[in-house]
């Protein structure tokens, strides 16, 4: 396949890409990484009038560490997260996922926030993000703001990002010391999209605990009761590991999922809950 007809702009400043994806009303995609993109305009998925390239813009590329946290530019690509060239915060939770999106190549040229943005439910970023409390910056016609993690992804490729906005940057919390994290992703077969990705972040030292999910038919979403349990136990027990997938499975019903009334998807989802809050556990 070929995509549809589409002009192309390469945009020398974050100001002007905002400024082109502002006047063609609507009509515009930013393009970063394009391992997303790329494949839907080549499907006709995507019928853009116009894409904007973004990978000029070296803004977009900064990272900045200080005490709190780190802030990644939009256009970092997973390898250099992977390759540890980005200060990892989260004592090897960012690594991990990184590692684990789809194969190298993809990994060299996809990046942190194209991946965000493009909001695919089963994709690896927003539910470690949305976990590790972080906020993403927006920078639009308006000028910017911030959107927390949790926020940010309404539905399946869906977000918050109104028409000419764009992410500029994802700031994430530093981890304290004694901060334990758990990551399981369920792939058919290693770079796959996953089946059911859960992770677990439990900080007792910033009063921090969360649990979220992601599969491939609803965005996102948070395990707060699952949370609340984690957060309230001693150590790992069966009790526990049953408790939490209790509690996962009536999370996921009450949020909607597609494959909620499927037994099968229904017991990865919790299994990934419990599976991910045991390595927590185990750290």
């Amino acid at each position: 396949m070929k995509p549809a007809p589409f002009d192309y702009a390469r945009a020398g400043s974050l100001e002007e890409a905002i400024g082109l994806l502002a006047a063609a009303d609507g009509e515009a995609r930013p393009l970063a990484g394009g391992q997303s993109l790329g494949p839907m305009l080549n499907l006709r998925i995507a019928r853009p009038a116009l894409l904007v390239d973004l990978s000029p813009i070296e803004e977009l590329r900064d990272v900045s560490e200080d005490a709190d946290g780190v802030t990644i530019g939009a256009s970092v690509v997973h390898a250099a997260i992977e390759d540890g060239e980005v200060p990892d915060v989260t004592h090897g939770l960012m690594r991990r996922a990184a590692a684990g999106i789809a194969y190298r190549a993809v990994r060299n040229r996809g990046t942190v926030g194209g991946s965000l943005a493009h909001a695919d439910p089963a994709g690896d970023w927003a539910p470690v993000m949305m976990a590790l409390g972080a906020s993403l910056g927006i920078r639009g016609p308006e000028g910017g703001r911030s959107v927390d993690a949790d926020a940010f992804v309404t539905d399946p490729l869906t977000t918050v990002l109104e028409p000419g906005e764009i992410v500029e940057a994802i700031r994430i919390p530093r981890l304290s010391e004694g901060a334990r994290w758990g990551h399981y992703k369920l792939c058919v077969k290693p770079g796959d999209f996953a089946e059911s990705l859960a992770v677990v972040v439990r900080d007792a030292d910033r009063g921090h605990c969360r649990a979220a999910l992601a599969g491939p038919t609803h965005a996102p979403i948070l395990l707060d009761r699952v949370a609340g349990l984690i957060a309230g136990a001693d150590g790992w027990s069966d009790a526990l590991a049953g408790g939490i997938k209790d509690a996962a499975s009536g999370e996921i019903k009450a949020a909607g999922f597609a494959d909620a009334e499927d037994r099968y998807a229904m017991n990865v989802h919790a299994t990934a809950a419990v599976r991910a809050a045991r390595e927590a556990f185990s750290r």
